[in-house]
């Protein structure tokens, strides 16, 4: 069974993915896959500086997030090249730990795999149920610790729209009343799915 979760930015997608890897799901986190290839992948890395200039780079001469973020989130048409550019390797490499957890855990495997754009790409096609975490804007910029409200706004415009999100939802999380009303409804879904 292959589950995939998303939501939107802050919405706490990850924190039900980790609450699923508690009850024995492998957790793919598309994210960090894509750090992982900003950081490593020397292809891709030429490539943006290519489209988004040596502005997204640090002294250092890595890709910065922050400022690759801040160069792509303003304008709509950078940030469709960045996922054109993006997309294939993060699901080339989805698929690939897909594989690896099958071939280790057999084909029944349970996987979660934590997406914030995996209603926005291929990667759909990749898993059996979605989830949707829902969560107020409030919340969103409440609990955010990593971007600012600007940038948390300028995300959410770029994102698909939450109402889009839950028209393909198998399940929805709602995530607006802290860890304990999280846990009950992960608990939940678990349960339906076995």
């Amino acid at each position: 069974m292959i589950i995939g979760v998303t939501g939107s930015v802050g919405s706490g997608k990850t924190a039900v993915a980790e609450l699923f890897s508690r009850h024995h799901y492998s957790r793919i986190d598309a994210d960090g896959i894509g750090h992982e290839i900003l950081k490593k992948d020397k292809r891709i890395q030429k490539e943006l500086v290519r489209n988004f200039g040596s502005r997204i780079l640090d002294k250092n001469k890595n890709i910065a997030r922050q400022k690759l973020g801040n160069a792509v989130f303003r304008d709509k048409n950078k940030l469709k090249k960045l996922d054109s550019i993006m997309h294939s390797p993060i699901i080339e490499e989805i698929k690939n730990q897909i594989k690896q957890v099958q071939k280790k855990c057999g084909k029944n495997a349970k996987i979660i795999i934590d997406a914030p754009l995996l209603l926005e790409t291929k990667a759909k096609n990749l898993v059996d149920k979605v989830i949707v975490v829902k969560c107020s804007r409030e919340n969103i910029l409440k609990r955010n610790k990593r971007f600012t409200r600007l940038q948390i706004e300028k995300i959410l415009k770029a994102q698909m729209p939450l109402n889009e999100k839950l028209k393909y939802a198998d399940f929805v999380v709602d995530n607006n009343k802290g860890l304990g009303h999280l846990e009950r409804q992960v608990e939940k879904i678990i349960t339906e799915l076995s």
